[in-house]
C-alpha cells in the first residue's frame, strides 16, 4: 500500500518542524552553489528557504507523494524551485555523478531502512567540495511511537498494522563514522527539542501527520476510529496539559558532511 500524505495535517506544526531544517542548514557552508536539491521536499514550504538562501542556484525538490508535490506545485515556492515526484532512491540512480552542490534531506531517510547503504551514492551525486546534509527524527522510543505501536499489536488491530512503515534512524556516531570512510569532513550532532503544544490532542495530531499516519492509513474504516480515541487517551496520560501546554520532547539527528574536493 502506498503511503497517503496530508500536507494540510503535516503543516499543522509548521514552525516547529521547520526548526530543525533550518538548524541544519545553518552549518552548511557553501557560499554560491550552481545546483541544490532537496530529497523529500515535501509540501516545498521549506524548499523554499534554499532558493531564499541561494537565490542564483538551480533549485530541485523532489518527493514522493503526489499529494505533497501537488500542494508544492501549487504554492508560492513553484515560481523558484522546479519540483517533481520521485522516488529518492529512483533519483539516486538516475542522478549524475557529482552534479549536486548542496544535497539536502530533511526527515526523510527514517522511512527507508537501507538508508545506512544508500550514503555512498548519495555521496556520489555531490560534486567535490560540495555538500550533503540530513536530519532524521531520533526519538522512536518515546511514549509518542511506543504506545502506537503497542495499540497496533493488540488482536483487534494486529491483521491490519502488521508490517506497516515505521521510521528508524541511527545514532549520530554511525552517521559520523559511515560518511568519515567515504571521505567526507563531517559534523554530526544530536539535538532534542521540547516543543510546546496547544490544541485538543495536540500529540496525536502532531503523530497523525507523520510517524502514526501508515498505521492509521492501513486500519479499515470502521476500526481507525475507535483506535483513535484509545491512542488519543493514552497519549494525553502519557503527555498531560499542565495548563501551560503539552510539551512534547523530540529528539533529532543531524549530519552535514563535506565532500572531498
Amino acid at each position: 500500500m502506498s503511503l497517503r500524505w496530508d500536507p494540510e495535517r503535516y503543516l499543522a506544526y509548521a514552525d516547529e518542524r521547520s526548526r530543525p531544517f533550518l538548524d541544519l542548514l545553518g552549518r552548511v557552508a557553501a557560499p554560491e552553489p550552481r545546483v541544490v536539491v532537496d530529497l523529500g521536499c515535501g509540501p516545498g514550504t521549506l524548499t523554499s528557504l534554499l532558493a531564499d538562501r541561494w537565490p542564483g542556484a538551480a533549485v530541485t525538490g523532489v518527493d514522493s507523494s503526489d499529494a505533497m508535490i501537488r500542494a508544492a506545485c501549487d504554492s508560492p515556492a513553484a515560481d523558484r524551485v522546479a519540483f517533481h515526484r520521485g522516488d529518492l532512491r529512483d533519483w539516486l540512480g538516475a542522478a549524475p555523478a557529482g552534479g549536486v552542490d548542496v544535497l539536502v534531506s530533511n526527515a526523510t531517510l527514517q522511512w527507508l531502512p537501507e538508508h545506512l547503504d544508500l550514503l555512498p551514492a548519495l555521496v556520489r551525486a555531490v560534486a567535490p567540495g560540495g555538500w550533503l546534509a540530513f536530519q532524521v527524527p531520533g526519538n522512536h522510543d518515546e511514549p509518542s511511537h511506543t504506545l502506537r505501536a503497542e495499540l497496533a499489536a493488540e488482536p483487534a488491530y494486529a491483521a491490519h498494522t502488521a508490517g506497516v512503515a515505521t521510521p528508524h534512524a541511527h545514532d549520530a556516531t554511525t552517521y559520523l563514522r559511515a560518511l568519515q570512510a567515504l571521505g567526507c569532513e563531517v559534523d554530526a550532532w544530536e539535538t532534542t527539542y521540547l516543543h510546546v503544544l496547544r490544541g485538543p490532542d495536540p500529540v496525536f495530531t502532531w503523530i497523525s501527520g507523520t510517524g502514526a499516519r501508515p498505521t492509521l492509513q492501513a486500519l479499515p474504516d470502521e476500526l481507525r476510529p475507535g483506535f483513535e480515541d484509545e491512542l488519543k487517551a493514552r497519549l494525553r496520560a502519557a503527555y498531560p496539559d499542565d495548563g501551560d501546554g503539552v510539551v512534547l520532547p523530540f529528539r533529532r539527528i543531524f549530519a552535514v558532511a563535506r565532500v572531498a574536493g
